[in-house]
């Protein structure tokens, strides 16, 4: 049997608890030049040839799209090598870097995204190193405060991460994504984990002695205490471990670790459930010792879940109601339903009335409501499950698509506001146009958008009497929806083309803001 590998929290110096995020602050960006950045993705981009790792390959992809944009408006300077990705940033001579203009922004910002997914180091550091660059040149950049937030919180730095998370907040009008909860989540996690630890630490003042070693020899010689059964003595050690920790800075998921392993063995002392073995032979457990155990329990189990989702009134989500694929059908079958667009060519109408009429009104992702132009009603909200823009609006319905189950239901455990829906769709919901209609990637080789997702899901089921299209010009005239949302990119993982002509196939009549499927 292969022995499972001891996790050994690690002693580091001031320079390299920086380096890991242990003690980055988050009003003090390292000032990045736009050509260093530029020659750290070049350079990384060669690391990444012939990888087999999806989220690489999307970094890479993503890497190769910025290369071919900044060469087609910038031209190389010749005698140029590639930098280092790992280096010691330097001040920014005034005058001496490019300039990072529009047509940069997005592909640098998709970079840092992508690079933060990985999940590696040296990705890490880069998607640090992207962020600083944007903030360098641009200060009140919203996404390049949110890309910095979300390095520093995958590095384990959450004072700091919640305060670039807040300076985010401060510049942006609407959250579509969610990070007031996140911030919150943040701040409750620490305070529940210091309430744990004070817990801990008063239980066992002698702790306190150890909290000044090293913290791996602490760890190393109250585990091996413990495995010899003098679970007394190494109790100190292992408390003092953690305080050491603490008292470091270290990154949140460092103390995390030592907290589950210490938990851990408790529960195996109680041999309570999870703790992996019986009570230690000729020893009875304490009633008190349990109810303590429980509590401390509690604490952790708690602090974990509201840093992933932030505090939650009602983990019921105001009883909302999961609605099956055959249960969605039941709902709409004979009704009139009008789908409408986020575009210019709604917000530019006066077909208010005309869409109230309806029996559904159909809206998706960050839609706009302005009476006049785009009528009043959302009955059935659709969208896809990256951002939550409108999922505070009370709506009868909201289908929330994603094409990765557990991205999905992690979304919805993060992003889903009690009250706000009486009806949400399950699993079998999901992704219409891939696990209901089988239309693979070699059928249908772009990602399809919430509109076509649902648009197609209605069709299919064929029991709408009317079935109507409203402003649908795949973007032709331009976005027109929520103010945060507009600054976003038209993404170009969809292929709006195709989606038109699979409309235009099946349409019974056209004019310039409607078209009828039935």
């Amino acid at each position: 049997m292969t022995k499972a590998r001891t996790r050994w929290p690690r002693q580091r110096d001031a320079e390299a608890s920086t380096a890991s995020g242990g003690t980055v602050a988050a009003d003090r960006v390292n000032a990045m030049d736009l050509e260093t950045c530029l020659s750290a993705c070049a350079a990384h981009s060669t690391k990444l040839v012939a990888s087999l790792d999806r989220r690489r390959i999307a970094l890479a992809e993503a890497l190769r799209t910025l290369l071919a944009t900044h060469a087609a408006t910038v031209p190389a300077t010749s005698g140029t090598s590639p930098l280092p990705l790992l280096r010691r940033p330097a001040k920014v001579a005034s005058g001496s870097s490019l300039l990072l203009g529009d047509a940069l922004m997005d592909p640098l910002l998709a970079v840092g995204d992508k690079a933060l997914d990985c999940g590696y180091e040296d990705e890490t550091k880069l998607a640090l190193m992207v962020a600083d660059t944007v903030l360098t040149q641009r200060k009140r950049s919203r996404a390049g405060w949110r890309l910095r937030a979300r390095v520093l919180e995958a590095m384990g730095a959450e004072s700091a991460a919640a305060a670039a998370y807040e300076r985010h907040l401060e510049l942006t009008e609407e959250d579509g994504f969610g990070v007031a909860s996140k911030v919150a989540g943040l701040r409750e996690g620490a305070r529940l984990q210091a309430e744990l630890v004070r817990r801990l630490a008063a239980g066992c003042p002698e702790a306190r002695e150890f909290a000044d070693r090293s913290v791996t020899d602490s760890w190393a010689q109250g585990l091996e205490l413990h495995a010899r059964g003098a679970r007394d003595e190494a109790r100190p050690l292992l408390i003092g471990t953690l305080l050491g920790q603490i008292a470091a800075d270290a990154p949140v998921r460092e103390i995390q670790q030592t907290l589950t392993h210490y938990l851990g063995l408790l529960r195996e002392e109680a041999g309570v459930a999870g703790g992996g073995s019986a009570p230690t032979a000729g020893r009875t457990t304490d009633p008190s010792e349990l109810d303590e155990l429980t509590a401390l329990t509690t604490l952790y189990a708690e602090q974990r879940r509201v840093r992933m989702r932030g505090p939650v009134e009602d983990p019921t989500f105001g009883g909302v109601r999961w609605l099956t694929l055959g249960e969605f059908r039941n709902r709409i079958a004979g009704k009139s339903i009008c789908l409408i667009a986020n575009s210019k060519r709604v917000g530019n109408s006066s077909l208010g009335a005309e869409i109230d009429d309806y029996d559904l009104v159909v809206r998706f992702n960050s839609y706009r409501i302005d009476p006049a132009a785009t009528g009043r009603r959302t009955d059935i909200h659709a969208t896809i499950h990256k951002h939550g823009f409108n999922w505070d609006q009370h709506v009868d319905t909201r289908l929330i698509f994603g094409g990765i189950s557990g991205d999905w239901k992690y979304s919805l455990r993060n992003r889903l506001i009690p009250g706000a829906q009486t009806y949400l769709g399950d699993e079998s919901l999901r992704w219409p146009v891939r696990d209901i209609g089988r239309l693979s990637r070699e059928v249908w080789p772009s990602i399809p958008t919430s509109g076509f997702n649902m648009l197609w899901l209605l069709d299919f089921l064929d029991v709408s009497p009317r079935l109507d299209l409203i402003g649908f010009d795949f973007y032709e005239s331009g976005a027109y929806r929520l103010p945060a949302a507009m600054r976003l990119p038209i993404t170009s993982v969809h292929e709006y083309t195709s989606e038109k002509a699979w409309v235009m196939e099946r349409a019974q009549s056209v004019t310039d803001t409607r078209i009828c499927l039935r």
